[in-house]
């Protein structure tokens, strides 16, 4: 496939990065100069992507940590996920949430065990090239020597201090200690730094990540739990497992599109590009309100049956062949008119976050993870660093549901890497961060890219659409009136939403040998390559 590196349609102004060698696209400019400099130490793109992410707790707090989930796709001759999340504590019971109507956001009936640390591991000891403490360097210097903290990230911390400012609970006082100690975030530009986050990496650079689950820091997690009336235990923690799965895909016109399975909502992209596929874009013109209404009416029917039937895929009654099966989708796109639909039902019988991506010559990775909502559930372990972060908020109290809280259970999961190929070749990784916005965002890259060959700059660039309920829609500013008014007439409700509503997407493709990279101009990242 062949795309126009010199067509770049929106006002954003970024050009896309080419490298022969490797290239890296993070969210946080000092995550990616620490992918470089890994490969510049001789590592390979997997070596990369695990300095990238280490170091991504660091720079980018706001959206991820050491306590956090993580999913990887890797291209090496085949794809490869990996299941980086966490269940939850085996002794947790419905009784613990006895008077609640939904989960709650913050506190320890949030954590669930953190799985980013052991993914790490999991991705060095099958590919790392450079020894296992050589990828915590540059996130170690950091910690130690602070940083100026960029501006959608600082923007991002400010907004926090409303939420995590007023908690009085004694188990959320070390959290803001470290993330707020003057009372306030940092502004853009100030220096901040955590000595105790550089400690903690140290330590798990030199176990090779054992302490978290089986030493010293798993004690710290475990005895401050014991404290403070949480639930989470050392055994818990020990039993944590990295899982290998293999991913999932759809073919959306002639390109292969991946995600991980199951407890993640990556199926929801594939259900909605399937549906989309039955209709033919090649001849609905771009900057049209007919464009924008399909694909929201295909990501209203995707979500329909995603969160009527997903889960922990242990816990799920109908398969994904059955949610991607193409004679399904074809069924499904029929329900769409040419107004909106305020509620699908579901079609089959019922039964915060940063993204990175890497490559070389050899090898490919698409790796995402995150606390979730923002900096997590509040909690960091006193002394450590570890901010835990709230993934268990991912469950439903919903009676017999899929996803209903129970012991040792995987929550459903918003954070989903993405992995394009094409005859069974690597075109390469990419993924939009935010919530769920983050399917309705791989959705209108691969459309896109696919629909309207766009270089993977253009396709981050263009404004996008994020689906709420019913009929709310926001769409960012860009978007001509006369498309506005076109949604409008069709039935869509529609509120105009600054970037901060849209994700944050990075991708790499390859194209006749070149690595070509981007990161768009909604987060404070870059895209570098050589």
């Amino acid at each position: 496939m062949q795309f126009n590196l010199n067509y770049y349609p929106f006002p954003s102004q970024r050009r896309v990065i080419l490298g022969k060698h490797c290239a890296v696209a993070t969210s946080q400019h000092l995550a990616t100069l620490a992918g470089i400099e890994i490969f510049n130490k001789g590592g390979n793109a997997v070596d990369a992507a695990i300095a990238t992410a280490i170091t991504l707790t660091v720079v980018e707090p706001t959206s991820n940590g050491i306590g956090g989930d993580a999913f990887a796709i890797v291209w090496d001759g085949k794809l490869h996920g990996i299941n980086g999340s966490g269940k939850s504590p085996q002794n947790i019971s419905l009784d613990h949430f006895a008077g609640l109507s939904e989960m709650p956001l913050r506190g320890w009936l949030a954590v669930t065990v953190p799985g980013a640390v052991a993914l790490w591991r999991s991705l060095w000891e099958k590919w790392g090239k450079l020894p296992f403490e050589e990828l915590f360097i540059p996130a170690i210097r950091h910690a130690t020597e602070g940083f100026p903290v960029s501006p959608l990230t600082a923007e991002a911390w400010e907004r926090a201090e409303s939420i995590y400012l007023p908690l009085k609970a004694k188990e959320y006082q070390p959290f803001k200690d470290i993330f707020f100690p003057s009372g306030r975030a940092p502004k853009t530009g100030e220096i901040w730094g955590s000595q105790v986050h550089a400690e903690t990496l140290k330590e798990i650079a030199a176990t090779g990540g054992e302490s978290f689950y089986h030493g010293k820091l798993a004690e710290a997690i475990a005895n401050f739990a014991a404290e403070t009336k949480g639930i989470l235990t050392l055994d818990d923690l020990s039993a944590h497992q990295t899982l290998w799965v293999d991913p999932i895909s759809i073919t959306y016109r002639n390109l292969d599109v991946w995600e991980i399975p199951p407890n993640t909502q990556g199926i929801a992209a594939l259900i909605a590009l399937n549906i989309l596929e039955e209709f033919d874009m090649k001849n609905c013109v771009y900057e049209s309100g007919e464009r924008l209404h399909r694909q929201i009416e295909a990501m209203k029917l995707a979500f329909a049956d995603v969160y009527h039937h997903l889960g922990d895929l242990e816990h799920m009654s109908v398969t994904c062949e059955q949610l991607l099966n193409k004679t399904y989708a074809k069924q499904r796109q029929q329900l769409i008119q040419d107004t909106a639909t305020s509620l699908f039902n579901t079609g089959l019988p019922t039964g915060g976050t940063v993204y990175l991506c890497t490559a070389d010559q050899d090898l490919m990775v698409s790796l995402i993870q995150s606390n979730y909502e923002g900096f997590g559930g509040g909690i960091l372990v006193p002394d450590t660093g570890i901010a835990l972060h709230n993934r268990g908020a991912g469950f439903t109290l919903q009676a017999n549901h899929p996803n209903q809280v129970a012991p040792s259970k995987r929550p459903f999961h918003t954070i989903i890497p993405g992995f394009l190929t094409y005859n069974q070749q690597a075109i390469g990784p990419f993924g939009v961060m935010g919530a769920p916005m983050q399917p309705q965002g791989h959705l209108q890259v691969a459309s896109n890219l696919v629909d309207y060959h766009f270089n993977p700059q253009a396709c981050l660039d263009a404004p996008r659409w994020r689906f709420l309920r019913e009929n709310k829609v926001l769409l960012e500013r860009g978007i001509p009136p006369e498309i506005v008014q076109d949604l409008v007439n069709r039935g869509h409700q529609i509120s105009m939403s600054p970037h901060t509503m849209f994700g944050k997407g990075q991708m790499i493709i390859r194209q006749n040998g070149v690595l070509v990279a981007a990161s768009e101009s909604r987060a404070d990242g870059l895209a570098l390559g050589y």
